[in-house]
């Protein structure tokens, strides 16, 4: 059993999967021939029964170690390490938020649920993200002034994971085409010089197809990749926004999916995987082209969609000879077709994904583990499918041991680290009104970073409220200023809040009576509406106001940290 894809499952557990385990990873011991110098290697003549036996089998000789040290999320080895990666936790925290489940791909659905929700960002996360950015924005602007600092991948979309990194690009004038000019050197002494960086974290890939600079955060210990002058990630993010508005059940399945090869290393393709983009790009061509439009409504049984991408891209997906094409309704075409409108020299990868944005290049073209993801799909697709069988529904009851976590499992390291983030920054803002970060560069009317819940989620709550006030009212009573943040305060009937609901900040920097004005940054196909209304502020209510600035950003403001009871 490969220690990175697969781990025993509650029903295999016993003398016997112990016993047959030991025989199978029993290593040879060298022996020396009393007639030669040399060394022939000899199978151990007998296997101790008693487990209890001092045997020196940490880890399995034919399993070569293949975990990345800087994957808090990685399973590898379960098997043999299972105390000290699920032991404190258990592997599976989303079964909180449901005290029953049901049976078959029904119960896989509700889990599938549940785990959205409790994968995806937390306000202190949201904010965390929005801090490292606004650092960076910063340090890119004492450099090169005239430069721009842009957010793309999946800190852009929404689709990220706990422990997935931030990627940024700078927009500047250098000649992308020779990466010898970049300034990566000059911006990694900058990192060490203003205390960004974990020590020993930053690393140069000059000589990467994409040169980047990397780093770990000091005090978030978020990983930050800065490029250069590659504009089309930004372009593919606000593509996959769109497609994300279109299907209601790609963030689900994606959330998921992302978690399945994280934990795995089959995330990257430097590691023998495959790309974020790519996995995004084969989830939607798979409900482009899906049989049933009714599987692609919101009410959708996530669980069916989820066996029916593993049995697709794990058994009978042709990756010889089929490339993935999304642009024109998606479709699949022969690689001979892709090879075409490529540059000379180059030919289809074995995971063939026809970019987009430009239909000379291939996605997959650096995938060259795909097989291993194969492989990893075709796993999880013969376990889900035996574990939502309804002729075995008595064998696996979904409310003693979980079906999705059959094949993805949250290590005891994450859920640390998720509380320690809730722990070391603390948010008072309610998580629906943690707004879109700073993400738009500098001077440029750009859309913003999507970090907000998805209202076409599983069980999201809708953001928009729309109380009543008549104009001109002033309220006279102390009011909490993280309430009027939050929307509890009555206003204009005119104004109406979105999603994206905008800047709040007082006209004025003197404690006692100033102007509220509320500004709105409404959706595309929404009108802007403004209205001003007059609010009686205390100092208590002033220092309510200096607490919630320590935020960061909310709509088109920035809410200053280091403002005091009567500044904002």
């Amino acid at each position: 059993m490969d220690p990175v894809i697969a781990w025993y499952q509650p029903e295999q557990e016993g003398p016997a999967r112990q016993l047959w385990s030991r025989i199978a990873e029993t290593r040879c011991v060298p022996m020396t021939d009393n007639n030669s110098n040399t060394k022939a290697t000899k199978a151990q003549e007998f296997i101790p029964i008693d487990s209890s036996c001092p045997d020196d089998r940490t880890t399995p000789s034919h399993h070569p170690p293949r975990k990345k040290l800087d994957n808090r999320a990685s399973t590898f080895n379960l098997n043999l390490d299972h105390a000290n990666l699920i032991g404190k936790h258990g592997g599976c925290p989303w079964r909180e938020l449901r005290s029953k489940y049901d049976r078959g791909v029904v119960g896989l659905h509700q889990e599938i649920e549940d785990f959205h929700k409790y994968i995806s960002p937390t306000p202190e996360e949201t904010y965390v993200r929005n801090m490292v950015v606004t650092k960076m924005k910063k340090l890119i602007k004492e450099l090169w002034p005239a430069a721009r600092l842009q957010i793309f991948g999946s800190f852009r979309t929404g689709l990220y994971l706990p422990t997935s990194d931030i990627d940024l690009v700078v927009i500047g004038k250098w000649n992308v085409n020779n990466y010898e000019r970049l300034p990566l050197r000059t911006l990694e002494q900058a990192i060490y010089q203003h205390n960004l960086a974990e020590p020993g974290s930053v690393k140069v890939l000059d000589k990467a197809s994409v040169p980047i600079v990397k780093f770990t955060e000091r005090l978030s210990d978020v990983r930050v990749d800065v490029s250069f002058n590659m504009s089309n990630g930004v372009k593919s993010a606000e593509l996959i926004k769109k497609f994300k508005l279109r299907y209601p059940v790609l963030y689900s399945l994606v959330l998921v999916l992302k978690q399945f090869l994280l934990q795995r290393d089959l995330n990257e393709v430097f590691t023998g995987g495959i790309s974020s983009y790519s996995l995004i790009l084969m989830t939607i061509s798979f409900l482009q082209l899906h049989p049933r439009q009714s599987a692609l409504t919101p009410g959708a049984n996530l669980g069916i969609l989820l066996i029916e991408f593993l049995e697709l891209y794990g058994k009978k997906f042709n990756y010889m000879k089929t490339a993935i094409r999304v642009s024109e309704g998606g479709s699949y075409i022969s690689k001979e077709e892709v090879q075409q409108n490529m540059k000379d020299g180059y030919r289809p990868s074995l995971l063939c994904i026809e970019d987009p944005l430009n239909i000379t290049n291939d996605i997959g073209r650096s995938s060259h583990g795909a097989l291993y993801v194969k492989q990893a799909f075709e796993y999880a697709y013969i376990v889900l499918t035996q574990a939502v069988n309804p002729l075995n529904s008595y064998l696996y009851d979904p409310n003693k041991v979980s079906i999705l976590g059959r094949i993805i499992r949250v290590t005891d390291s994450v859920i640390d680290y998720r509380r320690s983030l809730k722990e070391s920054f603390p948010v008072s803002l309610h998580p629906e009104m943690l707004l879109n970060g700073s993400g738009s560069s500098d001077g440029e009317n750009e859309e913003e970073p999507d970090t907000s819940p998805d209202s076409s989620a599983p069980g999201s709550d809708s953001v928009r409220w729309t109380p009543p006030l008549r104009e001109g009212t002033v309220v006279s009573t102390p009011i909490p200023w993280s309430a009027i943040l939050r929307g509890t305060i009555t206003r204009s009937s005119t104004a109406r809040v979105a999603e994206a609901a905008g800047a709040r900040r007082p006209t004025t920097n003197t404690v006692g009576t100033p102007t509220m004005e509320i500004q709105e940054h409404r959706t595309a196909g929404e009108a802007c509406t403004t209205g001003k209304e007059g609010v009686e502020v205390t100092d208590t209510d002033a220092a309510e106001l200096s607490a919630v600035g320590s935020v960061g950003k909310v709509g088109k403001s920035i809410l200053k940290s280091t403002c005091d009871t009567h500044t904002l």
